[in-house]
Order: C-alpha cells, then sequence, then structure tokens
C-alpha cells in the first residue's frame, strides 16, 4: 500500500472566517493548530484530503483519522469547516488525517461509496510519516454517517486503531433504504447502476450487521446516535449493539435524546464524550 503527500497547502481564510472559528471552535483552534489541504496518493490515485496538527512540535502526538459523511462533493469538507473541526482535535492533542475520497473534490477516480475508497482511509496512515509531530504508534479512528460505514470497513481490514468513534454511522444499508427517503435517494444514487442482485450484494458488502464478527477486537468503540435521526435511523446503531452484546465486543452505546443526525442541540455534550474516549484509549 504505497500512499505520499504531492500537494499540500496550510489554509488561509479571511479575517471574518477566523473570526467564526475562534467564535465556533475556541482561540486555541486557530492559535495553536495548522490545518493543510493536501493531495495524496492512494492506490495510484490523486486524492484530495486534509491533514491537521498542533503548531507546538516539541513533542509527538497520537494520530486520528477523520472520516466524512455524505456521497460525492455532497458532503464533502470545505476549508472553512476542516479548519475549525480537525483544528479542534487538532487542539486537543492529535494529529488528523481525512479524505474526501476518490471522485470527489477534483480527486481522480470514481466515489465507491464503501467499496475500494476504502483504501482511501488506510492510505492516510503512511502520510504520518510525512508529519514530523506524529505517534505513529498510536492511530485512532472517528466517522459520520457514511464516514461511520467508512470506519467499520476499515476496522475490518486493519487491528491499528487503539480507539474509534461511530456518529450516527451507518451499520445496515439494505435495513434503512425502505424506511428513510433520505437513505433510498442516497442509495439509488450511489449504488443504483446495478441489477437488483448486484445492487442487492452490494448493499450487504457494506453494511457491518452482517459481519460484525470481522472487527478489530483490540479497537474500543463508542457509538453515539441521536433518537431522533431521520436520516440515518436509530436502529442502526440498536441493531448493531446486539451483535456486538453477542460477541463480547470492547464498545459503548449512547443514545442521545432528541438528537438529529447532526446532533446539533447535543453539540458540546459530543465533543466532550468524543474528547474523553480518545484521550483514555489513545493518551494512557
Amino acid at each position: 500500500m504505497s500512499s505520499k503527500i504531492i500537494e499540500r497547502e496550510i489554509i488561509s481564510l479571511p479575517e471574518q472566517q477566523n473570526k467564526m472559528i475562534i467564535s465556533g471552535w475556541g482561540s486555541d483552534v486557530f492559535d495553536k493548530t495548522t490545518v493543510e489541504k493536501i493531495t495524496y496518493l492512494s492506490d495510484g490515485l490523486k486524492v484530495k484530503g486534509y491533514i491537521a496538527y498542533p503548531k507546538d512540535n516539541s513533542k509527538t502526538y497520537p494520530c486520528i483519522i477523520w472520516c466524512r459523511g455524505g456521497y460525492g462533493n455532497a458532503g464533502a469538507i470545505d476549508k472553512f469547516t476542516a479548519r475549525g473541526m480537525f483544528g479542534q482535535l487538532a487542539s486537543w492533542g492529535y494529529c488528523v488525517f481525512a479524505s474526501q475520497y476518490r471522485g470527489n473534490d477534483g480527486s481522480q477516480g470514481h466515489d465507491d461509496f464503501g467499496g475500494d475508497d476504502v483504501n482511501d482511509v488506510l492510505n492516510l496512515i503512511p502520510l504520518a510519516d510525512e508529519i514530523p509531530q506524529t505517534n505513529k504508534n498510536v492511530w485512532g479512528i472517528e466517522g459520520w454517517s457514511r464516514g461511520g460505514m467508512m470506519t467499520y470497513l476499515t476496522l475490518t481490514k486493519t487491528d491499528i486503531f487503539k480507539a474509534a468513534i461511530v456518529l450516527g454511522g451507518i451499520a445496515n444499508l439494505r435495513c434503512n433504504a425502505e424506511e428513510s427517503k433520505f437513505m433510498r435517494r442516497l442509495y439509488e444514487h450511489s449504488l443504483g447502476n446495478f441489477t437488483n442482485e448486484e445492487f442487492k450484494k452490494r448493499c450487504e458488502e457494506r453494511s457491518i450487521i452482517n459481519f460484525p464478527e470481522k472487527l478489530s477486537r483490540q479497537t474500543p468503540l463508542l457509538i453515539i446516535h441521536g433518537n431522533a435521526d431521520e436520516r440515518v435511523l436509530p436502529h442502526d446503531s440498536i441493531d448493531l449493539s446486539y451483535k456486538l452484546l453477542e460477541l463480547n465486543f470492547p464498545f459503548r452505546l449512547v443514545m442521545l435524546e432528541g438528537g438529529d443526525h447532526f446532533l446539533k442541540s447535543h453539540r458540546q455534550e459530543v465533543d466532550e464524550m468524543r474528547r474523553k474516549w480518545f484521550d483514555r484509549f489513545l493518551k494512557n
């Protein structure tokens, strides 16, 4: 698995947006971190993404891979959002690596919605060689929505991660397709150019509910879901949790009352849970 950064640009925002970053994420995010937009090689394709790290290079920091949601350019992370979200993680004392996935944001290839593009997540790992602040022996991973699906699939392919967090994550494509109009449109757009049998097979191959035993048992998993989520329905996480209980898998499930897909009304609570989970397993 070869991968390297071939382009990198430090994100610089207009003054008004800088003030919004400070207001929304805090002064440490703006003052003490660097966020870069990058192009890296994944399976020979030029793929766009981001890296973030603390400015203090007197020590090394654990690494976190962050998996975005959405399909295609819908859900792609813009520079402003990257500066805030990834800067926040960096301000907690982590080096962050994120992919836009192949086919998106000017990347080469085609977004395969949990197929070959899972390699775009795995191929972020070697990028740590090019960031002096990284502790390359300690890795965590986090994914929201479709990024939760990408996280689950990644955890079937490597034991490198010491902690994982999934928020509003897709665990069962086939199950939700009829119950959520949003998911039906998403599936038809991303996986719909196939026969019924091919469509069914591709859905099953991307649904961790069908093979939870393949998840890395070395990776404690925090699952967070809003119980008012109308996009990825709450039972995705609940149904998976029953499977994980049967397997005696190390996990925690948190269902947030009234939480929508983006958990907007629980932001502070969610950030606190995320930080504590990563600190517990990546810094101790």
